[in-house]
């Protein structure tokens, strides 16, 4: 998500404090909170995709692997 997107995200979360956004400000305002959402979720599972776990006797298992026995 650029930079910009997340500056008017802050934008319009500020004038809310102030006063009622309009429709077009409120909907603006909702796809940029699901964009940065679908990003975030995005770059949070990439990055639980890469961790690995470390057993005692030196054995390593992907995480996406060990959350799969447990089920």
């Amino acid at each position: 998500m650029e930079q910009a997107n997340i500056k008017r995200i802050n934008e319009l979360t500020r004038i809310s404090r102030e006063r009622a956004l309009t429709n077009e400000e409120a909907a603006e305002r909702h796809a940029l909170r699901q964009a940065y959402l679908q990003a975030f979720r995005s770059q949070f599972r990439g990055q639980l995709d890469q961790t690995v776990v470390e057993y005692p006797d030196g054995s390593r298992v992907a995480l996406r692997d060990v959350n799969r026995k447990k089920k």
